[in-house]
């Protein structure tokens, strides 16, 4: 049977596809800045976005976005392509500098730890 292997392959790709799929880290973080600093927030979030992205190959994706009645209620989606890639970031300068800048700025911040269902996008 020719198909055997075929099918083997297949197989073999589905269950590598699964485990990257798995091993990704998927977070949410809540936070609640200082109106009168929302501004001085917002660049530094957004400098620490761009300039993960393009340095960091485990992150894959961080998507910054403020609730349109409450816009110092912000929420980060953030995915990474493993744990390591996950704290590998969090000791990146860039990372630290964004702490370092944004700790004044922020009221509250909830970290959430999620399981991965289906995790879709367009490239």
């Amino acid at each position: 049977m020719k198909s055997l292997p075929v099918l083997i392959l297949l197989l073999l790709l589905y269950n590598t596809l699964t485990a990257q799929q798995n091993d990704k880290i998927v977070r949410i973080a809540r936070i609640e800045v200082d109106a009168s600093q929302l501004e001085k927030y917002k660049a530094a979030l957004q400098e620490g976005i761009e300039t993960s992205i393009r340095l960091e190959l485990g992150v894959l994706t961080l998507y910054a976005v403020a609730e349109k009645n409450r816009p110092t209620s912000i929420t980060v989606l953030e995915v990474y392509a493993n744990a390591e890639a996950y704290q590998s970031h969090i000791q990146t300068e860039h990372f630290k500098k964004y702490k370092n800048a944004t700790g004044n700025m922020i009221k509250s911040l909830e970290l959430i730890e999620t399981t991965p269902i289906a995790l879709g996008a367009k490239s």
